[in-house]
């Protein structure tokens, strides 16, 4: 029975996103929502001797309040740099910072995409590749949309050929599962809970940053610390 799962794109998100990508055979980008601002779609948290920082990647949203997650343009391009910069002063002395930094350097002081999608989806791909998710990721706009929200969602699996639809636990709050039994689709829940701390840089320990954080302290390593790796 193919798993799908169907979720917006964030800029470098934390370890269960990936978890998720690795536990089905279809992740599909759904970036035909609407974006939304102070979200996870174009920032994330990293850990600091002063604690966690975000990392932001400033958007054109002025008078644009409508426009969807695929339609949003990056402002300036010279956060690339500035983000890279952090990056290093903040884990230059992590066990596999160099490793890391191989491949990662150059995505952040490459040329940059124009759009915030695409750039998700090349920071996305470049840790499954590391990670060896050989997950097949897809884009909304690759099937057709449905109206109502579960509706659409549901509509999106049976369209990717899913038997089986894989949603955070977030998500229990306005799904009607209904749906997904009339589609014949089995809905499974993800438990993002008992995650296990890994060896981390700077104080206490927090889970809530980027995979970046464990890939750098763990390396090869890390799928120890995840759900669906090993």
């Amino acid at each position: 029975m193919k798993k799908v799962a169907i979720v917006q794109s964030n800029y470098i998100p934390w370890k269960g996103y990936f978890d998720m990508i690795a536990a089905v055979d279809e992740f599909i980008l759904f970036d035909d929502m609407q974006y939304t601002k102070r979200d996870w779609r174009n920032r994330n948290q990293i850990k600091t001797p002063q604690g966690t920082q975000w990392l932001t990647v400033p958007v054109k949203v002025k008078g644009k309040y409508l426009q969807t997650i695929r339609e949003t343009e990056i402002d300036d391009l010279s956060w690339a740099e500035s983000h890279w910069r952090s990056m290093v002063l903040n884990y230059r002395r992590a066990d596999h910072f160099g490793e890391i930094a191989k491949w990662l350097e150059p995505l952040y002081l490459g040329d940059q995409p124009r759009f915030l999608s695409q750039l998700n989806r090349k920071f996305l791909e470049a840790v499954c590749s590391y990670l060896a998710i050989d997950t097949h990721i897809s884009d909304s706009w690759d099937y057709s949309l449905a109206e109502g929200k579960t509706e659409r969602l549901a509509s999106l699996c049976a369209q990717a050929g899913g038997g089986e639809y894989i949603s955070g636990p977030a998500a229990r709050d306005y799904l009607d599962v209904k749906v997904f039994e009339d589609m014949g689709i089995n809905l499974t829940w993800l438990d993002y809970e008992g995650y296990e701390p890994y060896p981390q840089q700077w104080g206490s320990f927090t889970h809530n940053v980027t995979i970046l954080d464990l890939l750098f302290n763990c390396g090869r390593d890390a799928g120890r610390f995840m759900r669906f790796l090993t």
